[in-house]
């Protein structure tokens, strides 16, 4: 099966949410929460990642994460994840409560498709104050999502974009073991995986062309994470990647506000009096859906972080 195969295979049966004038979403993905040791990427930027969501709260955003959310790979229990990020899903959970949270899975959370998995997971989470807290109760976790237009523009299909990466997709279970037993340790001493699209140039270019291919022969709009490089797709590139929570000192995600696009950073300032704090900064203007033409150009061309 190839990589457009699996593409289409992932919107087939998708949920779709209107896309108005007013509509808010933020885009999220990559976020690979861990267990708290020193395996756990996510755990250097958890504060920034939960100063984000406090702020699209606050304004009404509905969240939607792109998939690897959970690290499941290097991590056989999400009991202990919720444990150790409470305070995170915590937030989450009133997203959820508002009716304004929505979950995609992708290859590091594979296991999540599986309703029996996703109802034992999603029920509740321990609160250090109240014992345990309902969380995502009756959600269903999908490969895919369309924001569907009522102004005639492209559709935004919304996936992780491991369907481009037969290795993580088809072959998902070998890279969990291989991930899991072999390159978990390495990585501890130096090595870095070759198999992962996020730490592999190469790969990462291969994905990012079969996205733009699939977009442009749709004519969609393309929205994905997987190699957490944040991009904005130009007029003549319908292609876009939401980055990941993960940069070594950053959070990077794509903002849909007044029907355009933002891509956004997260990140620890300093003041002149020398005090910290987070920042939000547009790493590009935002871009309007309106923009977006879908000529089949040859050579796609990116806002890059």
């Amino acid at each position: 099966m190839s990589a457009d195969s699996r593409l289409n295979r992932a919107f087939e049966y998708a949920p779709s949410l209107p896309l108005l004038e007013h509509s808010r979403f933020v885009l999220f993905s990559d976020c690979h929460r861990g267990t708290g040791t020193s395996g756990d990427n996510f755990l250097k930027n958890q504060h920034l990642y939960f100063a984000a969501l406090q702020y699209y709260l606050e304004r009404n955003f509905t969240y939607i994460e792109l998939g690897d959310g959970d690290e499941l790979w290097e991590n056989r229990s999400l009991e202990q994840i919720k444990e150790i990020h409470d305070d995170v899903f915590s937030l989450l959970s009133r997203f959820y409560k508002k009716g304004c949270l929505h979950m995609l899975y992708g290859n590091h959370d594979m296991v999540k498709k599986s309703p029996r998995f996703a109802r034992k997971c999603s029920m509740d989470f321990p609160c250090c104050t109240c014992g345990c807290k309902p969380l995502f109760p009756g959600i269903t976790f999908h490969e895919g999502l369309i924001l569907k237009r009522k102004d005639g523009g492209p559709d935004l299909y919304l996936t992780h974009g491991h369907q481009a990466d037969f290795l993580n997709s088809v072959l998902w279970r070998l890279s969990r073991f291989l991930v899991r037993y072999l390159w978990k340790p390495l990585e501890n001493v130096g090595f870095l995986d070759p198999t992962s699209a996020a730490k592999n140039n190469t790969k990462k270019k291969k994905v990012e062309r079969a996205g733009v291919s699939w977009a442009k022969e749709k004519e969609v709009l393309l929205i994905t994470g997987h190699t957490h490089r944040p991009m904005l797709g130009t007029p003549d590139s319908p292609f876009c990647n939401t980055g990941s929570c993960v940069h070594p000192y950053s959070v990077t995600c794509i903002e849909i506000s007044r029907l355009h696009l933002t891509l956004v950073k997260w990140t620890l300032l300093t003041r002149p009096d020398r005090t910290l704090y987070v920042a939000r900064e547009e790493m590009a203007d935002p871009l309007p859906l309106s923009s977006f033409s879908l000529s089949h150009a040859d050579t796609p061309v990116h806002n890059q972080f």
